[in-house]
């Protein structure tokens, strides 16, 4: 009982550490993906993602960003292009921030018999690539927004 006490302490104060340091990278280190942020082609823009229904679950998931200084990711926000770059930006954030958490799972190993520590393996998961899959799936649909605002740019000044 006291292992899972400290447990929930310990992933309760990496994720807060994790978001917090998350809100203090500068703005620029999130204008681009890398290579772990790049949506890839199998996402199919956020199709992938459709498939497998996350409309219907997607708004049930808690967003703690707004909690430590950031913005939420709940709805998309207004038109303009640099509001949407904005919006991708924060998806890039929290995508960083739920992969960032679950390495913290060695950690665990020092106090928890194997059988827990693989309970807190299934947490890690369970935890944060929900959360992961939202985001993606928010930032591709926002990637194709503004390609075909983009598009329609270029059309304009041809």
């Amino acid at each position: 009982m006291v292992a899972v006490l400290v447990d929930a302490a310990v992933w309760a104060g990496w994720s807060t550490a994790v978001g917090y340091a998350a809100q203090r990278l500068p703005p620029d280190a999130l204008t681009r993906d890398t290579w772990l942020t790049r949506i890839r082609g199998w996402e199919g823009g956020g199709r992938t993602w459709e498939a497998v229904g996350i409309r219907r679950w997607k708004d049930r998931l808690p967003d703690f960003g707004p909690a430590l200084g950031g913005s939420s990711k709940r709805h998309l926000p207004g038109p303009g292009a640099a509001d949407l770059e904005r919006f991708s930006a924060e998806t890039r954030r929290a995508e960083l921030v739920h992969w960032a958490i679950p390495m913290a799972l060695p950690v665990f190993a020092l106090w928890n018999p194997p059988g827990l520590l693989t309970g807190m393996a299934f947490y890690a998961v369970a935890a944060n690539v929900p959360c992961l899959v939202v985001q993606r799936y928010n930032r591709a649909r926002v990637d194709r927004l503004l390609a075909r605002r983009r598009g329609a740019e270029e059309r304009r000044q041809a």
